[in-house]
């Protein structure tokens, strides 16, 4: 158990770009990255890992996940998508994500993003919190073995749970994007 608890604090899972952290001002693609950088790169797997490049912010562009940037510079609202898409991209696919982010897009005049991204950061924290303790009690339920075959059938039952979550929010996706049709 303390080996996971452990583990656990060591991925540094609230790290979320806040909308406190985000200056009042517009931001060129190097500041974006720098940004990003300082934000996520203790939650990184490894120090080589980029949270952020330009081919990636660049893709975004060209993909529509993002609402069109104005004089090659990334405002509030950008960043938050980014941050968005960087939390969605870790299970979803990118046209996932476009459908999933495409009525912000389209609403970002009209919307309230910075509300909706608390919002998010609120749900963000329970869910750490809420994970935590139930990765511990299944992980400790399963076994409480230290040999290496208990270690691969903790890392299995954890991908299972993980793709248990991919596959619904998949299926809300399909959901969303079905409603955006019947429109």
């Amino acid at each position: 158990m303390e080996k996971l608890t452990g583990i656990l604090n060591e991925l540094n899972l609230n790290n979320q770009l806040t909308p406190d952290n985000i200056p009042n001002i517009d931001l060129y693609m190097d500041q974006v990255i720098q940004l990003f950088e300082h934000t996520f790169e203790s939650s990184t797997r490894n120090p080589e890992e980029k949270v952020l490049t330009k081919t990636m912010i660049n893709n975004y562009a060209k993909g529509k996940l993002l609402f069109p940037i104005k004089q090659k510079k990334y405002s509030k609202e950008h960043l938050l998508l980014i941050s968005l898409i960087y939390q969605l991209k870790g299970t979803l696919s990118i046209n996932d994500i476009k459908a999933t982010l495409s009525g912000i897009n389209e609403q970002i005049e009209d919307l309230d993003l910075d509300s909706f991204y608390e919002r998010y950061l609120t749900a963000a924290a329970d869910n750490v919190e809420q994970g935590k303790k139930d990765i511990a009690e299944r992980v400790n339920e399963m076994t409480a073995d230290t040999d290496e075959l208990s270690h691969v059938l903790q890392i299995l039952a954890l991908v299972h749970m993980s793709n248990i979550y991919r596959k619904t929010a998949e299926k809300l996706v399909d959901q969303l994007a079905e409603k955006k049709n019947l429109l």
